[in-house]
């Protein structure tokens, strides 16, 4: 008897679990956007979402209304002739309703990367001068691809800036494990001054002859959004892979200094091919929380995008980091427990839209709540909701 009563325990409890998750769905909040690729909203700010769109143009969704309104237009910068160029990245100062400033990241009509800081203006920061800008750092793309893309405030106050390893296949310039190459990095500079930036004394490799000051940890290919987590303040990294593993790394609260995390030496938590690239485990590398293979099946993928762990009103899902798969449009999510990867659940089924599907998933996005948006490059914006 004891033996049946667990079994119908348990199978109740599989069941509560399976209906959690189908209570789980997507609202449709915004919609023809010109290839969004970011959404999040300024500390303070609980009615408007600003949307990055590639071209160069941000514009303010009115979350109750769903109606847009053009924020910043700074095309004339921009160049977008290949698909991974463009305006990339954009990330609101803590003060931002005292201070107006915010920054992004694009790839210039040279097609090299600048880090650009602007200041909005009114009572409301809602309006913004392109003629604000100013520039902090630029440096010179090898090829078309691997811009990176993602910049984001830490929980030291920090600016964090996640840069390419500067293009074609294989790093064939070695850059991401060059010290003296901004390119393959994660860079952490201090925005404070009025003008300019500083280098945090703490960074890693100031006392490094010819290595970049500005340089955090490195050995990354092409990271392709990051995160913290806003409850524990762990980072996460989702790092595009080349021929055969996509990877999420990930560094608790308070570490990650001078880490590396191996590319070209290796390709998620394997040395890559000795043909293509050769070499064994740097001593210091640090291998990824999570890896899938290439492929079209439904665990696999061919492009990662990095999204946040959930802190949302949704209480099943508190502490799941989501991500997705650009190129076989599929959403996951894993838990991270000790350092190690757990619970990977596939929701791609739950999460599909009444109308349409979920394609191209450029991006994801935090609302003031902790919500998860989900962006699409077609130009759709859904919120994940508990139904």
């Amino acid at each position: 008897m004891t033996h049946k009563l667990s079994a119908i325990a348990l199978s109740l409890a599989a069941l509560g679990t399976l209906d959690l998750q189908a209570k789980i769905g997507t609202e449709l909040i915004g919609e023809g956007f010109d290839k969004p690729v970011w959404a999040r909203s300024p500390e303070g700010v609980e009615d408007m979402l600003w949307v990055l769109e590639k071209p160069g143009v941000i514009q303010m969704l009115d979350t109750s209304t769903g109606e847009k309104t053009e924020f910043l237009d700074i095309r004339k910068h921009i160049k977008i002739k290949m698909n991974e160029q463009g305006l990339l990245g954009l990330a609101f100062e803590k003060d931002y309703l005292k201070s107006g400033r915010f920054y992004v990241y694009y790839t210039n009509q040279k097609g090299d990367t600048e880090i650009c800081r602007f200041t909005a203006h009114g009572d409301d920061k809602r309006q913004c001068d392109a003629d604000t800008r100013e520039l902090l750092i630029t440096f010179k793309q090898d090829y078309k691809n691997h811009n990176g893309g993602w910049i984001g405030f830490g929980p030291d106050g920090y600016l964090y800036i996640g840069t390419g390893d500067g293009g074609a296949a294989n790093d064939p310039n070695k850059r991401a494990q060059d010290l003296s190459s901004y390119l393959g990095k994660l860079l952490r500079i201090d925005v404070s001054p009025k003008t300019g930036y500083k280098v945090p004394n703490d960074n890693p490799f100031t006392s490094n002859i010819g290595a970049k000051t500005e340089i955090y940890s490195y050995g990354l290919r092409n990271p392709w959004r990051c995160s913290w987590d806003r409850k524990t303040g762990d980072f996460y990294i989702a790092d595009v892979g080349q021929n055969h593993w996509e990877e999420i790394n990930f560094m608790p609260a308070g570490q990650g200094n001078g880490a590396n995390y191996g590319w070209r030496l290796r390709e998620g938590d394997i040395a890559t091919p000795k043909k293509k690239v050769g070499g064994s485990k740097p001593e210091n590398a640090t291998d990824p929380v999570y890896v899938y293979k290439h492929g079209g099946s439904n665990n696999e993928g061919f492009s990662i995008t990095g999204g946040y762990v959930y802190r949302g009103p949704i209480k099943s899902l508190q502490g799941k980091y989501f991500f997705a798969d650009y190129a076989n449009p599929r959403v996951w999510s894993i838990e991270v427990k000790d350092g190690k990867s757990e619970n990977f659940q596939d929701w791609t089924d739950e999460l599909k839209p009444s109308k349409g599907s979920l394609s191209a998933i450029a991006s994801f996005g935090e609302d003031h709540e902790g919500n998860l948006l989900i962006i699409s490059h077609s130009g759709q914006i859904y919120q994940v909701v508990d139904q």
